[in-house]
């Protein structure tokens, strides 16, 4: 069972070794995340995304359902995460021909006793893993960065809006 320190959870036992937080003594909150990744590409592959006509099919498109999937999966690729009754899951995009990049935006929500940060997390950084896999035969320069939680609502941390 993990331990408390304190009024500090910790992914450790009594004996030093990892575990997951029992969190069933915490109340069952409203929780909301929102996490973005960026990936940043030529103009031209920006381009063939936005037109529709990459070889793979819509980008986008598949990309937003690897992102939700991806959410729904999450404690079954990050050890210690709790599996979580997730009760929406929003993936978007935000194309910027400046930069020649895209931005993704995960939003998950749940009710439960921790948080969906990871899901929020995972979601996005799936969205953007799969928009390079698609896209990588005319562009394997694209750089996936800016990995982040933006915001969080709910729990007994409170909220928290990235600066």
């Amino acid at each position: 069972m993990t331990q408390k320190t304190g009024d500090r959870l910790t992914h450790f036992d009594a004996s030093g070794q990892a575990a997951m937080v029992d969190v069933s003594a915490k109340p069952e909150t409203a929780r909301t995340a929102t996490a973005r990744a960026r990936i940043s590409m030529l103009p031209a592959t920006l381009a063939l995304i936005q037109s529709g006509e990459a070889k793979k099919g819509d980008v986008l498109g598949v990309a937003r359902l690897a992102g939700i999937m991806a959410a729904k999966r999450t404690a079954d690729l990050i050890p210690l995460c709790h599996p979580l009754p997730i009760s929406a899951v929003a993936v978007i995009f935000d194309s910027d021909a400046a930069s020649s990049a895209i931005e993704i935006i995960a939003t998950v929500r749940t009710t439960g006793r921790t948080g969906v940060e990871m899901e929020a997390l995972t979601a996005a950084s799936v969205a953007a893993l799969t928009i390079y896999d698609m896209c990588k035969a005319v562009d394997r320069g694209m750089v996936v960065d800016g990995l982040r939680v933006t915001e969080k609502s709910g729990g007994a941390s409170g909220d928290y809006a990235a600066p």
